[in-house]
């Protein structure tokens, strides 16, 4: 019964016989016309079959039956198409290549049509969740956007975890960011969601992506222009949460013939504090000493950067494009901390004051040259990627630390100095190809080839100083010097075994070659391997109402380049962070099994297996009383995960969205002399109000409880928030005005301790979540409807430059 439940049993269904019948829709200035109704009917007006057409305007009808037939096309402000009939008989394919369609003309006076899309679409890959003209979209950026999302949860630092476990790729209009944790949050902090048409959620991609990435792919669509002249938008806004941000953009579309470009420039600030509160216990002979530090770190992110795009349309089947990227990311951050030292058997406390200021500049400079060309009217294709990135980083440091003891003077303290400067400089470098050919029988072929070539170049440079001293050279200092090279091959087919059951199955090659030369310390460290990444994907469509998609691959998860360095970085005198050089990629293995009722409701049950996760490591030196945090492998720890999604109207003005998630996790790895074998079951809850008021005001409500989970060697403690945000458009929808609310009730404090081996160690932190942003966004158009295209890479190499 429960085999049959997962509708595993369902796959034993006899395969039959398949007519196709595709094609792809346009009204009459070439633009796709989706979610279009797209039937096969009998000359006497009996139905057939039938389906709709996909964001693309394209459709593909299955079919079993044998009739003489003709296809009829239907939607909203377009005159039915009708073709000439044909023999329908199983196993045929008809391609009726596309297909364009005439506005419908009325004589009415005043025609207004509401029409609402699904709002989420489920394929054998991939979940769609369609952002454009939804509440959501108004007044929020890209990445609250994504934190809203199906299975996607970001937290206060905007990393981004999906499913329960972190290591997603991020993809701009199916090109991976190429940029580091940090920059990619401040970049999607500045991207308005009023830009984004969809978010597609790959929990488990196929062997066409590149293997990178353990938790899978969330993709953002970002929406198509469609203006002959000039098109564009400006916004300017800003946030307050003690300390007040400004952001500002600017988005500027112009075509002329066969060129269409498109520039977008922003400037995004963002900042916080973060009050932190740490608790250490060191077991000594004597007893236990306290140390009890109170923190507080202010941080302020400036980014301007610019992003275009032209396209050549050198005929109807080819294109050529260039894509530029620049941006410029500096930051300040200030941290002030207290510490007071309990020690047994002394009767009075010890005292560390601390003040460790740092800056920062970050340059980048991406460019992207891609071609593509269709070689047949069944889908068959061909593109090709050249890319090119440079990026240095400068930063600098110096932390002062102040020591005393019970009533004396503080201005007599011992003291010391740490100054950090640190430079990196890398290089990257990618070609890759991708064809795609269409088979008989409704098949289709994918493979491809990509080569990726990196260089980085690291130099730190640490000194100290005590008392009014001179700084001396600290032996921490190093350089190091990062080549790799990855080269890659994939296959993939898809096709189906009959109505209702289709597959996808590849297989990807990935061989890589790594060098790191530490030049200050004369050590080399080499690793080549050569690994192989199955992907595996059936839908089965049980019934209209119902169906099943299985899902299963293999991803593997590289270092950071950074951390592969073996750095010595001071965060306090009583806390260091250092690099590992024999830090290993980890390796995941993946399954999942959706069920989708109605279109609507999804019950997602999934498993995964990690060798070689990436884990933050606590080491306490009881001697010195300090602590040495820094990135490792765990042997292996396991996931598994229920999802359900259960959205909900209320009233055609009152729609609810609602999530439930249950995560069990285990970690299992020796450190040290110690093994730690923890496990724990977590969940997560997130609903999501929208209402549609009168006079064209819209309100959103969010409200998310994470319950306690454990996270390699800390317990964190479970918490909640709730967000509202209220949108209002005037000037005939041009002017839209969005003030929006975080953290309403100042609930999202983190609480998390450290109990293992002889660490004793507990935490509370509370970022300066609770805020009020409010933006402003013109739209200005001009001009006869085209559309942009834009590309933006084709590599995931800079996602680890952080």
């Amino acid at each position: 019964m429960f085999i049959y439940f997962l509708g595993i049993s369902n796959l034993a269904a006899t395969p039959k016989e398949v007519a196709k019948i595709s094609g792809k829709i346009t009204n009459q200035t070439g633009e796709p016309v989706p979610y279009a109704n797209v039937a096969l009917i009998l000359l006497d007006g009996g139905l057939v079959d039938g389906a709709v057409s996909d964001e693309n305007g394209d459709f593909l009808i299955e079919s079993t039956k044998t009739a003489k037939v003709k296809l009829v096309i239907s939607s909203i402000g377009y005159v039915s198409f009708s073709s000439e009939p044909f023999e329908l008989v199983p196993g045929i394919f008809k391609d009726f290549g596309t297909l364009a369609i005439s506005d419908e003309m009325t004589g009415l006076d005043e025609v207004t049509v509401k029409a609402s899309r699904p709002e989420i679409i489920i394929e054998p890959d991939k979940t769609i969740i369609n952002i454009e003209g939804t509440v959501m979209a108004e007044g929020s950026n890209a990445l609250d956007v994504i934190g809203r999302s199906p299975g996607i949860y970001v937290d206060q630092d905007g990393n981004i975890n999906l499913n329960g476990r972190t290591g997603a790729t991020v993809m701009i209009n199916d090109r991976p960011t190429y940029m580091s944790a940090t920059d990619l949050a401040n970049f999607l902090r500045s991207m308005s969601a009023d830009n984004i048409k969809s978010i597609e959620v790959i929990n488990n991609p196929s062997s066409r992506f590149d293997a990178e990435g353990s938790a899978g792919v969330i993709n953002i669509q970002l929406k198509k222009n469609n203006v002959d002249g000039v098109f564009g938008n400006i916004q300017v806004g800003g946030q307050y949460n003690g300390q007040f941000a400004p952001t500002a953009g600017m988005t500027l579309n112009v075509k002329k013939g066969k060129w269409s470009t498109n520039g977008t420039f922003n400037y995004n600030e963002f900042a916080q504090f973060n009050d932190l509160e740490i608790n250490r216990n060191f077991s000594l002979e004597q007893g236990v000493s306290n140390f009890n530090q109170d923190s507080r770190i202010t941080s302020r992110y400036k980014t301007p950067s610019f992003n275009g795009s032209a396209n050549y349309e050198i005929n109807k089947n080819q294109n050529l494009g260039l894509n530029v990227q620049a941006s410029t990311s500096t930051d300040n951050t200030t941290n002030s901390s207290g510490t007071v030292v309990t020690n047994p058997g002394q009767d009075f406390n010890n005292y560390i004051e601390s003040f460790n200021d740092s800056e920062g500049e970050r340059n980048r400079l991406f460019t992207n040259l891609h071609y593509d060309a269709k070689l047949d009217t069944l889908g068959s294709k061909i593109s090709a990627d050249l890319d090119f990135t440079i990026m240095d980083s400068e930063s600098s440091s110096l932390l002062d630390n102040s020591y005393w003891a019970g009533n004396n003077d503080p201005g007599l303290a011992y003291s010391d100095k740490i100054r950090t400067l640190n430079d990196m400089y890398y290089t990257i470098f990618t070609a890759k190809v991708d064809f795609t050919k269409a088979l008989k029988g409704g098949k289709t072929l994918e493979t491809g080839l990509k080569g990726s070539w990196v260089e980085s170049d690291n130099n730190l440079d640490l000194s100290r100083a005590e008392n009014e001293g001179p700084f001396e050279q600290d032996p921490n200092s190093n350089r190091f010097i990062y080549n790799e090279q990855v080269l890659a091959a994939y296959v993939s087919l898809k096709g189906s075994f009959s109505k209702k059951l289709s597959y996808q199955g590849g297989l990807r090659g990935e061989y890589s070659d790594i060098v790191g030369n530490s030049v200050t310390l004369n050590q080399v460290n080499k690793q080549d391997y050569l690994n192989f990444f199955p992907s595996l994907f059936v839908q089965h469509k049980v019934s209209d109402n119902y169906q099943i998609v299985y899902n299963a691959n293999r991803r593997i998860t590289r270092p950071n380049y950074r951390l592969l360095n073996p750095f010595v970085y001071y965060i306090d005198p009583l806390t260091s962070e250092t690099g590992n050089p024999n830090l290993k990629p980890q390796y995941s293995t993946n399954f999942e099994m959706n069920h989708v009722v109605k279109g609507a409701y999804q019950f997602t049950v999934g498993y995964s297996v990690t060798e070689d996760a990436f884990m933050q490591v606590f080491i306490q030196d009881q001697e010195e009383r300090t602590t040495t945090t820094f990135t490792d492998n765990f042997e292996q720890t396991r996931n598994a995960n229920f999802r359900a999604i259960v959205p909900v109207e209320i009233k055609k003005w009152w729609t609810t969205s609602n999530m439930l998630q249950v995560n069990y996790n285990q970690f299992q790895t020796p450190i040290g002399e110690d093994f730690l074998d923890v496990d724990q079951v977590s969940y997560l809850f997130r609903t999501q109000q929208n209402f549609s008021l009168p006079k064209g005001y819209k309100v959103e409500v969010m409200a998310m409880y994470l319950g306690p989970q454990i996270w390699g060697q800390g317990e964190i403690a479970g918490f909640g928030w709730v967000d509202a945000g209220i949108t209002k458009s005037v000037m005939k929808d041009k002017l839209s005005i969005s003030v929006n609310g975080t953290d309403l009730l100042r609930t999202q404090v983190i609480r998390a301790n450290v109990q293992f081996a002889d660490i004793d160690t507990s935490f509370r932190q509370y970022r300066s979540n609770q805020g009020v942003r409010f933006t402003l966004r013109y739209n200005f158009a001009k001009g006869e409807s085209f559309r942009v295209k834009s590309n933006s890479g084709s590599s995931e190499e800079r996602n680890r430059l952080d």
